[in-house]
């Protein structure tokens, strides 16, 4: 039977080494088993935690084993000065040490025997109070300043719960939607989507805030007056203390955007409407109207030739030509009219041979020879020798060829010189160009003159006689092209001239 003395020391010992163990804060006893090196002899569990590290590889370890060398020597320093003082020291935790708990340092106090020697050093840490108060502050900061951001966010923000109930809502939500926070609160969010959306919702929203997966996309939103709003939304899972889960999602109201969109949906179909509608009547038109001008052309070029006997007045024979002239001239304006509504309409399509450019470009130079003898222009020619063939349409080639040498024409000066080429790059492209000494167009209507009916002349009354016409000229030459996948550019200086260059692709190049 225990002595009532040996039971109290025995308590005493239980009791110290549970409080050892269960210590909030870090703390080991130490014993110099060496000159100057220093092994744990006890460590409690908050050490361990501090330390990162078992019993068994802290417990009857040089602190060399389990910290890193430069704390390591920081501490030995340490324990060294308190032994050889016998005074309490104190060191300043390193950033190195690894674990989660914060220390801002050690107390380091020797244990003496009853001689007044060192068998212990008792290492206790301190907790980092300012380090913690400094947390608190910018934790409670933290907090003020996102609650600040989530009142005065423009864009409105409702939180919801695992259950689907709106638990917090901004004043932007309520602003843009007319409802009050209280009509709000504690509702199911899903009475603010329209019904046809209500069960999709519902189903997201539990897949969201389980998985934590972040999503955006447009739903429909019953305002209080009963209207129903185009909204974009983002949504994304918020976990809190205890596994509560939440989920925080930003709406910002695009129905005046959705509007506009539809209103320029509608304005697109209605403007490719109306130009098909146009396409269709130019084409139409133009038929009605090349029937009669081929009679009047024809029984016109009888008359001149007097093929049923001699008209009574030569006065009336020169209307006869100016008649011939004119119907000529409108019935060439609708064909092209005419082919520019089957491009718009894509109803144009090729017929497709082989054609000599070389023999093209000879007969349309002997073709112009008139129009040039009369304004004394010259044609010069620079054609590469045994160009091969193109792979294209031969009608709409020439229909190109003579636009572009009609302006060349039409805009040189008298005595001027048009030039024009044939070669193939080096990538065995066929380029042809027709360069004239014109008068050239301005920088500012080069685009204007490849568009539709432009005309390039300021002011359309002041055009001279000879150098009238649709302003389609170059237009339907560029379409014609781009029809066979190739290219014209147009280059011009104002009273210099101007340079027109058809290039057509590789695979249209035709080698014997």
């Amino acid at each position: 039977m225990q002595k009532p003395d040996e039971k109290s020391k025995n308590i005493n010992s239980l009791n110290f080494d549970a409080l050892f163990k269960v210590m909030p804060i870090p703390r080991l006893i130490v014993q110099e088993y060496e000159k100057g090196k220093y092994k744990v002899l006890r460590a409690n569990d908050m050490a361990l935690k501090y330390f990162a590290r078992s019993s068994d590889q802290i417990i009857e370890k040089d602190i060399f084993d389990f910290m890193d060398s430069e704390n390591a020597q920081h501490f030995q320093q340490s324990f060294v000065v308190c032994q050889s003082r016998k005074k309490t020291a104190s060191i300043q935790a390193l950033p190195t040490i690894p674990g989660s708990l914060r220390v801002y340092g050690f107390w380091i106090s020797p244990v003496l025997d009853e001689r007044g020697q060192v068998i212990y050093l008792d290492v206790l840490g301190q907790l980092d109070v300012r380090d913690q108060s400094i947390l608190q502050r910018e934790r409670d900061d933290a907090i003020s300043l996102l609650a600040s951001i989530f009142e005065v966010s423009e864009i409105g923000i409702i939180v919801t719960d695992y259950s689907g109930k709106i638990v917090r809502v901004n004043d932007s939500f309520i602003r843009t939607y007319g409802w009050t926070r209280d009509e709000l609160i504690n509702i199911e969010f899903t009475e603010l989507v329209t019904h046809d959306e209500r069960k999709r919702a519902a189903i997201n929203h539990k897949k969201f805030i389980s998985v934590g997966v972040r999503s955006s996309g447009e739903i429909k939103v019953i305002r209080k007056d009963g209207s129903v709003a185009n909204a974009l939304f983002t949504s994304a899972t918020l976990q809190l203390s205890q596994n509560r889960k939440f989920l925080v999602t930003t709406v910002m109201d695009i129905t005046l955007r959705k509007q506009m969109e539809q209103t320029l949906r509608l304005a697109k179909e209605q403007a490719d409407s109306s130009n098909r509608a146009k396409s269709a009547f130019l084409a139409n038109m133009s038929h009605e109207l090349r029937t009669p001008l081929n009679a009047i052309i024809g029984f016109s070029e009888m008359m001149i030739k007097g093929t049923f006997g001699p008209i009574g007045s030569d006065k009336y024979t020169e209307y006869l030509s100016d008649i011939h002239v004119s119907a000529e001239h409108l019935l060439g304006i609708i064909n092209e009219v005419l082919d520019m509504s089957k491009i718009e309409a894509g109803r144009l399509e090729l017929q497709e041979e082989n054609i000599s450019v070389a023999d093209m470009i000879e007969g349309l130079v002997r073709m112009m020879s008139s129009k040039t003898f009369a304004s004394d222009i010259e044609i010069h020619t620079d054609v590469q020798d045994d160009l091969p063939l193109l792979k294209a349409d031969e009608r709409l080639i020439r229909q190109v060829l003579i636009n572009i040498l009609t302006n060349a024409i039409k805009f040189s000066h008298k005595q001027g010189v048009i030039k024009i080429s044939g070669a193939l790059e080096p990538d065995n492209s066929m380029v042809v160009s027709v360069e004239d000494q014109g008068i050239g167009i301005k920088e500012n209507k080069i685009k204007q003159a490849l568009e539709a009916f432009g005309q390039v002349t300021d002011v359309p009354e002041r055009r001279e006689t000879n150098q009238q016409g649709t302003g389609l000229g170059l237009p339907l030459a560029k379409a014609m092209v781009e029809l066979h996948n190739g290219r014209l550019d147009l280059e011009s200086e104002y009273g210099v001239g101007t340079t027109v260059t058809l290039t057509f692709p590789a695979e249209r190049v035709i080698f014997s």
